[in-house]
């Protein structure tokens, strides 16, 4: 994510309490693998290995812990698309931030599919990075057409519809609901208890078990929009490498 140095930002001292970008970029890639860990070694792995044969107290133990991982992990999402909208609000080149996204989406998709679905290529669900792509393009088209009369308003509503529909038809991951969560959190950024209620209101429509998502919004509150230091490189890696690391585990070396 770019420059957040601005004239907002320069208003917060460097010592000031709270958290910065990069603290919540902690927050969300650790409840993440948590997450991913649940799926790729649990659910992919113990589950249906050939090798490991478990009682019935330990695989109710086993599933217990399973949804637990998976609970925590809904707290990764919503604040990843905190920091998408952050990025793209402060960044002063769009056209790099969308090919940095898109570049890491096709680079991302056969690790997610080999972690996640136990395939090279499976075509029914895709990445994340695709659902943060078409969240920043209809964020695009949503400020392009950003006048107050009826025609802007109008293209701003085909912009949406445009974007969730794309991850409809690509069935990304959250689908047209972390679109709609992208968006959302755009055009309330500036109202934290409107963003959070219809963030919130966004999420629980996409699924009940989200409601541990809402979780995400305390440390969301504590953001110092401050970026921290910076480390984007590593943070874009992370999510295929990790995805490939658990991959190759659950196959090699659980089942």
């Amino acid at each position: 994510m770019e420059k957040w140095e601005t004239a907002e930002t320069k208003q917060v001292k460097a010592g000031q309490k709270g958290l910065t970008g990069n603290g919540l970029k902690w927050i969300a890639i650790i409840t993440m693998l948590i997450d991913h860990m649940a799926v790729a070694l649990i659910q992919n792995g113990i589950f249906q290995s050939n090798t490991i044969i478990l009682t019935q107290e330990q695989w109710q133990r086993c599933y217990q812990l399973y949804w637990i991982m998976r609970y925590v992990g809904r707290i990764g999402f919503p604040i990843f698309c905190f920091l998408l909208v952050e990025g793209f609000y402060y960044t002063h080149n769009i056209k790099r931030y969308l090919f940095r996204l898109g570049i890491f989406a096709l680079i991302s998709e056969v690790p997610f599919d080999f972690a996640l679905f136990q395939n090279v290529f499976y075509l029914s669900y895709q990445n994340v990075y695709f659902t943060l792509l078409i969240g920043v393009v209809t964020l695009c088209g949503i400020r392009y057409f950003g006048k107050e009369d009826i025609r802007s308003r109008i293209l701003r509503v085909v912009c949406l519809l445009g974007g969730l529909g794309a991850a409809y038809i690509l069935r990304t991951d959250y689908n047209v609901y972390g679109v709609l969560l992208i968006v959302v959190l755009y055009l309330f950024r500036e109202k934290a208890i409107w963003r959070d209620f219809a963030a919130g209101t966004v999420l629980l429509l996409s699924s009940l078990t989200e409601i541990f998502g809402l979780l995400a919004f305390i440390p969301m509150h504590f953001y110092n929009k401050q970026r921290g230091r910076q480390m984007k490189y590593f943070f874009y890696i992370f999510y295929p490498a990790h995805l490939l690391i658990l991959g190759l585990i659950s196959k090699f070396l659980i089942q």
